[in-house]
């Protein structure tokens, strides 16, 4: 049966456990060969498995959406996973509001998103996903989850709004126009927060306690936690988060694994510090692209990080540097200890 699905369907395609956290027992399939090994997989998890379309490499978006009783609708935040669709939104790094969308996009996807929780008359917070074509506004809906979820959590603090007691609230028939927003304590719960800031989550892994375990990540979800920072950019936000991750990292940081076209194309744990040492190494926006299809936007923003660095090393003390560069470079979030050993004190 799944085989005729996947001939139907057209491979690649993504197998998933049906009633499955995480993507557990889930994977891409490119030929029947790894169709069986995936299918047989899945079945020890569960007795049912879904056979979808591969839209590997297309946008991730989500929205968190609160509806009451009496049909007021607020979409509270959007989020874009700098990874694209095949990796899991846990294994991804996600930033907040999203960057790299249009307002035609932006509004297609949130009218979307309150028609959706209109249609299946949720009362309370709901998560929805998206796939977003990068070449076009098609789109597909991935994901609806009725409840507050682990994205929620994020949009709660990265907004301030609180998901949690609102949806609590409107579980009892309050509507929001009347409900008070117990964080800012000056607006209603209608009201949509707006973002003069950059939110970015990172996730954490602790693949090395773990024996025979792939350090390669993909559409099942292997991180023990995640990590959220806040900047008025996103280097900025970006660089903070990274250096919360691990506290041996110094932010964006080129020497801790070396450039290599495989790891990039099929990412690991460690994907992001070889795309600071691709970029350290010369690898062109459109290269990087092809290989690992996160938006030219984030790649040029990363780039904006290492071209800082190549310009601060530059400087052999701290005293000759002009107040302009050591405040750009506070803007791209560099800390102390990053421009100190650029400047080879």
């Amino acid at each position: 049966q799944a085989q005729a699905a996947a001939d139907r369907i057209g491979y690649p395609v993504l197998v998933r456990s049906a009633y499955a956290l995480g993507g557990l027992g889930s994977g891409f399939a490119n030929t029947k060969e790894e169709l069986t090994a995936l299918v047989s997989q899945a079945f020890a998890h569960t007795t049912q498995v879904l056979v979808d379309k591969s839209l590997k490499g297309w946008k991730e978006i989500e929205y968190e959406v609160v509806r009451d009783a009496y049909n007021n609708c607020v979409t509270v935040c959007n989020m874009e996973n700098v990874d694209p669709l095949g990796i899991h939104t846990g294994e991804s790094i996600v930033v907040a509001p999203s960057q790299t969308l249009n307002d035609r996009e932006y509004n297609l996807l949130r009218n979307t998103a309150i028609k959706v929780i209109q249609h299946l008359g949720i009362v309370g917070e709901c998560n929805i996903q998206y796939a977003l074509n990068p070449e076009s506004e098609q789109y597909y809906i991935i994901e609806v989850n009725a409840r507050l979820s682990r994205s929620s959590a994020l949009a709660s603090k990265a907004t301030g709004y609180p998901l949690a007691y609102v949806a609590a609230k409107l579980a009892l028939g309050i509507p929001l126009p009347v409900l008070r927003n117990s964080v800012t304590n000056s607006t209603t719960a209608n009201f949509e927060p707006s973002l003069d800031y950059c939110v970015v989550k990172v996730p954490r892994w602790d693949l090395s306690k773990f024996l025979r375990v792939s350090t390669k990540i993909g559409s099942s979800m292997k991180s023990v936690g995640e990590v959220m920072s806040v900047g008025r950019s996103f280097e900025e936000a970006f660089q903070k988060a990274l250096r919360m991750v691990d506290e041996n990292c110094v932010g964006f940081d080129h020497t801790v694994k070396a450039a290599s076209d495989e790891e990039l194309a099929t990412p690991t744990d460690k994907r992001i510090f070889v795309l600071a040492a691709a970029l350290r190494a010369g690898y062109d926006i459109e290269r990087l692209y092809d290989l690992t299809k996160i938006d030219r936007w984030f790649l040029h923003k990363m780039k904006n990080i290492t071209d800082h660095l190549a310009v601060l090393e530059t400087y052999q003390d701290e005293s000759t540097m002009p107040r302009s560069v050591l405040c750009r470079a506070k803007q791209l979030g560099f800390s102390d200890k990053q421009i100190a050993q650029a400047v080879q004190r």
